[in-house]
């Protein structure tokens, strides 16, 4: 189907969504989590923990002597008065929304994959036996780039998926269709690229970016009866909560100082979304995943 007719049956059909089981989130045993989610709020014995601690994070060195291009840069004073513990998120309140970009992917899962036409159109082969599972996973599938200074204090994403696809079971038993998608995002800066920096995800150094994942996953499953053929559309959409990436995560989460946070929204960030999953029992499937990112 061409990109610009689903995009356009995307955004004229009703949400039809008659017998399906969604879940959303990492709640999944068979579904591997990837990256470190600063979009989840700590809880409160975390919180209170880092107050306790202070500012446990080490003293930033001198950026010459990382041999990195010094960067003049300090979070903006706070607007209002408030407390960590009346609002969390200190950084950020009362400061307008930013609006910093909108990208989107198309992917789809079919029989007869055509060369894609553009850097964002996708096509996993589906697998012919009957039952198995096709797996799919597009690295950089769309991509924003920030100019440095574009937020103060932290990224924020809303995810905006349109799924169209159409289970089907040739079998002559019942059987139980499947699909699946969990998108991460990948996010490039050049403070990550500071070799004393070590990414706690991984125990390596960062070189120059981090995966987070997002609150964003979803699972359909349908109990299909023989000879069924059924055609299903789904449109929805997820906003972050702590945030993508922001200040506070940077140094609580990923182990930065307080200036090398800093420097990091005082520096050009690339955004990119990955996005993988799988289908079983289902013919064909079309996705269009819209990425649009916010900041303070």
């Amino acid at each position: 189907m061409p990109r610009k007719s689903l995009l356009a049956l995307a955004l004229t059909g009703a949400l039809v969504s008659v017998g399906v089981y969604a879940q959303k989130g990492a709640l999944f045993q068979d579904e591997t989590v990837r990256g470190r989610a600063a979009d989840v709020v700590a809880t409160p014995a975390q919180r209170a923990l880092s107050r306790r601690a202070g500012d446990f994070a080490p003293q930033a060195k001198p950026s010459a002597a990382r041999g990195i291009a010094p960067i003049t840069a300090s979070l903006a004073p706070p607007i209002y008065s408030v407390t960590e513990d009346e609002v969390y998120d200190v950084e950020s309140f009362g400061r307008y929304v930013k609006w910093l970009g909108l990208a989107s992917a198309f992917v789809d899962v079919q029989t007869g994959c055509e060369k894609p036409t553009s850097p964002d159109q996708f096509c996993q082969e589906l697998n012919p036996t009957v039952g198995a599972v096709t797996s799919f996973n597009f690295q950089d599938a769309a991509r924003i780039k920030l100019p440095k200074g574009a937020s103060n204090s932290i990224l924020c994403y809303w995810f905006s998926p349109v799924l169209m696809y159409t289970w089907s079971n040739p079998t002559a038993a019942r059987v139980t269709g499947r699909l699946t998608y969990s998108p991460t995002i990948t996010i490039e800066n050049p403070v990550l690229a500071d070799p004393a920096l070590i990414d706690p995800t991984t125990g390596m150094p960062f070189g120059g970016q981090l995966l987070t994942s997002m609150t964003s996953s979803e699972r359909f499953e349908e109990s299909l009866e023989p000879g069924v053929l059924l055609n299903e559309r789904a449109r929805d959409s997820t906003v972050c909560m702590a945030g993508m990436i922001s200040y506070k995560s940077l140094i609580q989460n990923y182990g930065l100082t307080p200036a090398q946070a800093d420097d990091f929204f005082a520096s050009p960030t690339t955004v990119r979304l990955n996005v993988s999953g799988s289908v079983r029992y289902v013919s064909d499937a079309h996705f269009v995943f819209g990425l649009r990112i916010v900041g303070d």
